[in-house]
Formats: C-alpha cells, sequence, structure tokens
C-alpha cells in the first residue's frame, strides 16, 4: 500500500469528540461524518483536504470514546493514512476495522510539517517527506491487517473470507 499527500498536521490528545463530534453521531453515513469531520478543532479541514492527503499528530491520537464514526469520518474526508506518535488503543482498533491505515512514527511525526509532500510505503514502512527529503522507517502492517485494510475493513474482509469458503 502506497500513499502520496499533503500533510496536515495537529497536535496531542485530539480526540474522538473533536475528530467527530457528538452532535452528528445521528447518522452512520460515511459521506455526511466525513462533512464534519475535525470541524470543532479545524474548520476549514475538509475543504483543504483533496483524496489521499495525511493526517499527522502528536500523541495519544482518537483518545476519548470508542466511536468507529472517527476513524469512518477521517477515511471518508479524504485522508488515505494517518501517521501520529501513538494512538489510543480503542482507535487504533477502530480505525484496522474500518479500513483506515495508521501508522506510529515518533521521527517522522517530528520531520514532518503542515502542507509537506509526504509519500508512505506502508508494505515496506518507509514514509518520505517529498518536501524535506527526510526518510523514516516505522513498523509495516502484519500481513493479516494488510489484508484487513486493503479489503476495506474487518466487516468487508469478513465477507471476503465467508464467501470464498
Amino acid at each position: 500500500m502506497k500513499f502520496t499527500g499533503t500533510a496536515h498536521r495537529y497536535g496531542r490528545d485530539v480526540d474522538t469528540d473533536v475528530i467527530i463530534p457528538a452532535r452528528y453521531l445521528n447518522t452512520s453515513d460515511p459521506d455526511e461524518l466525513a462533512l464534519h469531520c475535525m470541524e470543532d478543532l479545524d474548520a476549514g479541514f475538509t475543504a483543504k483536504v483533496q483524496p489521499g492527503d495525511i493526517l499527522v499528530a502528536e500523541e495519544n491520537f482518537g483518545c476519548g470514546s470508542s466511536r468507529e464514526h472517527a476513524p469512518i469520518a477521517i477515511k471518508h474526508a479524504g485522508i488515505s493514512v494517518v501517521i501520529a506518535k501513538s494512538f489510543a488503543r480503542i482507535f487504533y482498533r477502530n480505525a484496522i476495522n474500518t479500513g483506515l491505515p495508521i501508522m506510529e512514527c515518533p521521527e517522522a511525526v517530528d520531520g514532518i510539517s503542515a502542507g509537506d509532500r509526504v509519500t508512505v510505503d506502508a508494505d515496506a514502512g518507509i514514509i518520505t517527506n517529498e518536501t524535506t527529503g527526510a526518510v523514516f522507517t516505522a513498523q509495516p502492517f502484519p500481513p493479516f491487517i494488510k489484508d484487513i485494510i486493503e479489503m476495506g475493513g474487518l466487516v468487508e474482509a469478513a465477507k471476503k473470507k465467508v464467501g470464498a469458503a
């Protein structure tokens, strides 16, 4: 899996209430959720994001409630991958389950600024800041997680495996 996009950078402890405010949880429509992604933290987020862009954040990204709406909103807003110093564990699993690639790499976060052009080779665990030329190494996905993400999430992966059996 390879991704290239512009970096959108945020700080630490970005919680799920900021990623998708609770007032929008009366829908499970991914496109509707995407319209409101990050709006309380960055009102212009969805207008700035282009398909394939990359979200970069400090520690504890996705803390707070366990809502799966948060990674769904991020993914459908056009973000191809999230790179953070660390993720809240429940967000980490929800991201994988919904097919949103996420990578922990503190060095990359420190070396990427908002607006930088970034390429991620998730299979090799290589993150390249195309703007500065800096290259960072992250842990690549284990094959079973890669399969879940490539199939569009855990539910889609299970459907494909059951259908193949």
